[in-house]
Parts: structure tokens; sequence; C-alpha cells
């Protein structure tokens, strides 16, 4: 059995039933607090980061959690090597302005790398995920499962950095910075936006190409994202080229990056 294989379904319908609770948020008026870092807060984000953790806990006990809405000091998460790394509630923002564009994801961090990965798009039934040494995989479900294995493996595209390349940025943190790189690094592109984790999603499976971020994220943006676009071929390097870790400081940003489907010279 491929390493963590064993806990990739029971994560899969944690992560498939927190998409049905925010869905039932969804469909009516929301509250909104803002958050010290001025990012929004709902109800939706609280009641999936509530199903999720106590359902990581059932999977296994001995393994520590966290999440965007329960965060860890940094005295007591930098002994761990083993981790579970949740955003309830990818792309609230987009959750709130209702355009579908948000997603549940959940990752486990190894070693200060992602090993297994899981993001659920509540507005389209549709399930991403990965596990190391394992591939990638894309499956439509309304309801939770009993088996993955009807799930179809997904791969990036590959193209010559020359070719025309699906760009795809973020819709509510674009920037002068992207929009600069962008057009200094690429000769022939069409640009579209998406909100939260759905960016990885659409390069891992063949629907973009490239995705620059000159904005910060938060480790717990991209963890999920960043196995399940790996898995399927793809890459994700800091803009200096350099490797992306986890857990290895204190503060949980991540360096700008680009993330990319197989670009052949």
């Amino acid at each position: 059995m491929p390493l963590f294989e064993q806990y990739l379904l029971e994560v899969s319908n944690l992560a498939i039933s927190a998409g049905h609770i925010i869905m039932n948020h969804y469909q009516k008026d929301l509250k909104v607090i803002i958050k010290e870092d001025q990012s929004p807060l709902t109800n939706a984000d609280l009641d999936s980061n509530n199903i999720i953790c106590s359902g990581l806990s059932k999977i296994d006990s001995t393994i520590p959690i966290v999440s965007e809405e329960s965060f860890v000091d940094w005295q007591t998460r930098k002994e761990w090597n083993k981790f579970w790394l949740i955003d309830p509630l990818d792309g609230t923002k987009e959750f709130i302005n209702k355009n579908g564009e948000f997603t549940v994801n959940i990752a486990l961090i190894e070693n200060n790398k992602p090993v297994l990965g899981v993001i659920f798009v509540p507005v389209l039934s549709t399930l991403y995920f990965a596990s190391q040494n394992y591939g990638s995989f894309k499956l439509h479900c309304s309801s939770n499962l009993r088996s993955l294995n009807q799930a179809n493996k997904i791969q990036v595209n590959v193209k010559k950095k020359t070719d025309h390349l699906l760009v795809i940025g973020s819709r509510s943190h674009s920037n002068d910075d992207f929009n600069k790189w962008v057009k200094e690094n690429i000769e022939n592109y069409e640009l579209v936006k998406k909100g939260s984790s759905l960016k990885f999603c659409h390069i891992a499976d063949g629907n973009a190409d490239l995705y620059p971020r000159f904005g910060p994220t938060s480790e717990w943006d991209i963890a999920a994202g960043h196995i399940i676009l790996t898995e399927a071929g793809g890459i994700i390097n800091s803009i200096d080229n350099e490797e992306i870790f986890y857990n290895t400081k204190e503060n949980i940003l991540n360096p700008f990056f680009i993330a990319s489907c197989k670009l052949d010279n």
C-alpha cells in the first residue's frame, strides 16, 4: 500500500462533509467577522474547521493539527515532524462574494514536506487528492465515498516556454508585480483569474499552465495544492527557484513562488 493511502478515503470524506456544511451556509445570509490580520471569517469557516479537526483526531489522535482557524504556537509545533495542516475554507472572500471559487484543503506534512493532500470544491462537488509517490486524482462526488477507485488520474500539460500558456492568477490578490513578471517572462499567454487552491488544481488537471504568486500566502493555503500539483508532474518553487518547506520558522508565510506545468526548454 502506498505511503499514507490508508488515510486518503477517510480524509477525503472529511473534506466532503465539511464542504456540505459550507454549502448550507452558502445559501444563507452570512455574518462576516474581520480578523486581526484583516481577513474575513464566517461561521462556515468555523463549522468546517470543527468537523475536520474532530474527524482527523479520530483518524489518528497522535498526529497534531494546525489550522488557519486554530493556530498552534511555534514553541509547540517546532518539535513536530508530522502534522495535519488545514484550511477549512480557502477563498473566504470568494465564498462571501458567492462566485463558487472556494475549497476545503487538508494536507499531511512530514519532515517539512506535504506527503498527502486533499482538496474538495463544494460548488462543483469535485475532489482532488494525492499522496507521495502515488499520483494525483480527480473525482466528481456529491456524497461521502466508499472507495476512491473511480477517480481519474490527472497529469499536467507538457509545454515549451514559447508555447501559448494559460496563466492563472488570484482573483482577489493580484498586483503590479504579478502583471510585470508575466509580461516580462511569458511571450504568448492568456490570463485567467481564480480564487483559492483551485489554481493548483487547474494546473494539475491540465486546465492551466502557470501560476506566479507575488503576494502573501500562508502554508495552509498551498500545502494540499503543492502535493496534488507535484504528484501530477508539476513544479512549485520559490521565485528564487528554491524548494518550499513547511513548519521551519515561527511565521507561516510562504515565499513568493511559481507553480507550473512541466515546461521544456
